[in-house]
């Protein structure tokens, strides 16, 4: 399966996930769609011009309660280099005097079909953030997200019960129902 990205932590999230061997694709794409689902299914759409099969995408990223949604579909690029470390003490200085810390990781992943059709499938895990990064697993924001209902934080957390509860894992449990 050819997947839209050069992403290695989401490379191999997705092929722990679905079981399949995938290929990732550099696909030059400007992300400057408003949600996760335009930005989903533009890198889809680029892929499939570029390969002409089936191509898998995925945009994804954190929105946080006392941040009125950011950093959302800009996560990536929220800060430079947007290393673990980069991204979450910028978050964590944001967060600052925000009281309210609940957040939610969003994926969207979009699978566009050579016959132009194209398919979208969102996973959604809520969660709070925490004063301060713990683990050593995953990536991004994964140091300082702690789901409902746990203690540890992605980072924390094996990658196999990570990938159980998360947002890509989500999104990507519909798309191998099909």
């Amino acid at each position: 399966m050819i997947v839209a990205s050069q992403n290695q932590h989401k490379l191999k999230e997705i092929e722990h996930i679905l079981g399949v061997k995938v290929h990732g694709a550099n696909i030059k794409v400007k992300e400057d769609g408003k949600t996760f689902e335009e930005n989903a299914i533009k890198k889809a759409k680029a892929g499939l011009r570029k390969f002409k099969e089936l191509t898998l995408a995925d945009d994804s990223g954190l929105e946080v309660k006392c941040l009125g949604g950011k950093p959302g579909v800009k996560s990536a690029r929220y800060a430079t280099p947007p290393t673990p470390e980069n991204l979450c003490n910028k978050l964590l200085r944001a967060m600052k005097d925000g009281k309210d810390r609940r957040a939610q990781f969003v994926c969207v992943i979009a699978l566009a079909y050579p016959n132009g059709k194209v398919k979208t499938f969102k996973g959604v895990v809520k969660g709070r953030i925490i004063e301060e990064m713990r683990g050593s697993h995953g990536f991004g924001y994964d140091p300082v997200f702690v789901p409902d209902g746990y203690q540890k934080t992605f980072a924390e957390m094996k990658p196999a019960t990570k990938n159980h509860l998360s947002h890509r894992g989500q999104a990507l449990k519909k798309i191998s129902r099909l």
